[in-house]
């Protein structure tokens, strides 16, 4: 039981650490540039860990859509 590895588990710890790394990045460099009204708003942004780790890959697609358009 200990030494066999679960493909589930591995799936889903590989799924929070990239999730992990992608909500770091945007809440550090992505999140004023996604809205420019919450310029500022530190203390929401722990609050939004849970949902951009669940969510990277629509956070990533979104981001880099809006880095590409200019905005």
């Amino acid at each position: 039981m200990f030494g066999s590895s679960d493909p589930v588990a591995e799936a889903l710890m590989a799924w929070a650490s990239i999730g992990l790394v992608v909500a770091v990045a945007f809440l550090f460099f992505g999140f004023d540039k996604v809205d420019p009204g919450a310029h500022g708003a530190y203390a929401v942004r722990p609050l939004l860990v849970p949902g951009l780790v669940l969510l990277w890959p629509f956070v990533l697609w979104r981001w880099m859509r809006l880095a590409r358009e200019g905005t």
